[in-house]
C-alpha cells in the first residue's frame, strides 16, 4: 500500500487547490473546478475564494460567471449547505446530495406545517404551494421571497419558532418552501439584489435561468460517484469519515461510490487509511513555501473532517466557531497559522497563532496588502466570526 504523508498531502493541497502562486488559475470557473464546488453560505466567500486562487480576477469577473454566463450556479446540496457548482455538475448533485437534502427538508416541513397550525393536510398544502410557485416563476421573472409571498396566497402561513427562548420568533413559511424547491433543483437563486458581499437573493425557475431544460437528475449512485470522483481529485487522499461528512451522506453511499470510481487505499501519517483515485497514486513533488489568506468557510479549510495535517489542534478553538464553522484563515506552507481581519478603513491584517519566521510574515503581509487593494476599502462582514477574528489579536 502506498504511503502519503502529511508533507505530500500539503503539497497536493497547494497544487490542486490552486493556492501555490505557480498553480493559480485564470478565472472563476477554473477556480471553482479546482475545488469541486465553492461554499456560498456567505456571498463574499465565493468572490474571496476565487480571488485567492486566481492570478488576476475582479469582482465583476466573478459576478459575470455567476449571473451573466451562468457557468457557475448556486445550489443547495451537501449538508444542507449552499454551494456554487460548475454548471455541468448540477445533475449529479440533483440526483444524490441535493435529493437527500430535499427529502429531509420536505419531511421536516410537512411535520412543522401541522405542528404550527398552518394546515391539517400538509402534503396537499405543499403540493399546491409548489405548483403555484413554479407557475409564477415559469416566465423567468426574478422575485424576492417577500414579493412571492405577497403575490401568492398559497405561500401564506407563519410558524412560532424557539418557543420560550430569548430568540423566539414568528417566521414565514414561504422561505422554507423556496428552500425545498431549490434543493430539488426546480428553482434557483438568481441575480443577487444586494452588493456582492451581501446575500439578497431573488428567485426564478432553473429552466429560465439556464436558458434550456435542465438535464435530468442522475441516478443517486451515479451522482454520488461523480461527486466523490471530483472530490478525490481535489482533496485526496481523504478518509471515509472525511467523505461521509463532506457529502452529508451515509457510509453505504460513500463505500459504493469509492468502489464505483475505482478508488484505492493509501496509508496516512498517524495510521489512518485514506483513498485516492486509481490513476492518482504517483508522488506529487514538493512546493516552495507559500502563503494564503482564505475567507470564512473557504472550501479548503472546510474540505476535510479530519484536519490534523493542516490545522494544528491547538488552533481550532480560536479559528472555528462553536458550531464548527471556519472563520478567515491565514496559511503558511500548507498549514493554518492564524486568521485575517480588517480595520474600520478596510485594511487587511494577518493575526497569527504562532511564529512563522520572517519569510512567512513577509509573505502574509504582502497577501494582506494585495487583498486590501482588491477590496478597495470595502469591509466584509460575517456571522461566522471566530474567537480570534473577534479579538483581532493573537491568542
Amino acid at each position: 500500500m502506498r504511503h502519503i504523508g502529511d508533507d505530500e498531502r500539503r503539497a497536493r493541497l497547494a497544487r490542486r487547490h490552486a493556492l501555490a502562486p505557480g498553480d493559480r488559475t485564470d478565472g472563476p470557473e477554473a477556480a471553482t473546478r479546482a475545488m469541486t464546488v465553492l461554499h456560498a453560505t456567505e456571498a463574499a466567500t465565493v468572490h474571496l475564494a476565487v480571488w485567492a486562487r486566481t492570478r488576476d480576477v475582479s469582482i465583476a469577473d466573478v459576478d459575470a460567471a455567476l449571473y451573466a454566463r451562468r457557468t457557475l450556479v448556486k445550489q443547495l446540496a451537501m449538508r444542507r449547505t449552499l454551494f456554487v457548482f460548475p454548471r455541468d455538475l448540477l445533475p449529479a448533485a440533483w440526483g444524490s446530495a441535493s435529493a437527500r437534502v430535499a427529502a429531509q427538508e420536505r419531511a421536516r416541513l410537512v411535520k412543522d406545517l401541522v405542528a404550527h397550525g398552518v394546515t391539517t393536510t400538509p402534503e396537499s398544502w405543499l403540493d399546491v404551494a409548489r405548483a403555484a410557485l413554479l407557475d409564477r416563476l415559469r416566465s423567468g421573472d426574478e422575485l424576492s421571497a417577500v414579493q412571492l409571498r405577497e403575490e401568492l396566497p398559497e405561500l401564506a402561513g407563519r410558524m412560532l419558532v424557539s418557543t420560550g427562548k430569548k430568540y423566539e420568533a414568528v417566521v414565514h413559511v414561504a422561505p422554507r418552501v423556496l428552500g425545498l424547491l431549490a434543493a430539488e433543483g426546480a428553482i434557483v437563486r438568481a441575480t443577487n439584489a444586494g452588493r456582492w458581499r451581501v446575500n439578497r437573493p431573488v428567485w426564478t425557475s432553473m429552466t429560465a435561468w439556464l436558458g434550456e431544460a435542465p438535464e435530468q437528475p442522475w441516478k443517486p449512485e451515479e451522482g454520488y460517484a461523480e461527486l466523490v470522483r471530483r472530490w478525490l481529485w481535489a482533496f485526496g487522499p481523504g478518509t471515509e469519515p472525511d467523505l461521509v461528512w463532506w457529502l452529508g451522506a451515509t457510509k453505504g453511499a460513500v463505500r459504493r461510490a469509492l468502489a464505483d470510481v475505482g478508488a484505492v487505499q493509501v496509508s496516512l501519517d498517524g495510521g489512518a487509511t485514506g483513498w485516492v483515485l486509481g490513476d492518482d497514486v504517483e508522488p506529487v513533488p514538493p512546493v516552495e513555501p507559500w502563503s494564503a489568506l482564505l475567507p470564512v468557510l473557504d472550501p479548503t479549510t472546510m474540505g476535510w473532517k479530519e484536519r490534523d495535517f493542516y490545522l494544528p489542534s491547538e488552533h481550532r478553538d480560536r479559528l472555528f466557531d462553536t458550531n464548527g464553522n471556519a472563520g478567515t484563515t491565514a496559511w503558511w506552507d500548507g498549514r493554518v497559522v492564524g486568521c485575517w481581519v480588517q480595520d474600520d478603513g478596510g485594511v487587511v491584517s494577518p493575526v497569527l497563532c504562532e511564529d512563522v519566521g520572517a519569510d512567512g510574515r513577509a509573505a502574509l503581509d504582502a497577501d494582506a496588502e494585495r487583498l486590501t487593494r482588491w477590496l478597495q476599502g470595502e469591509r466584509v462582514a460575517t456571522v461566522y466570526g471566530s474567537p480570534m477574528m473577534r479579538g483581532g489579536v493573537a491568542g
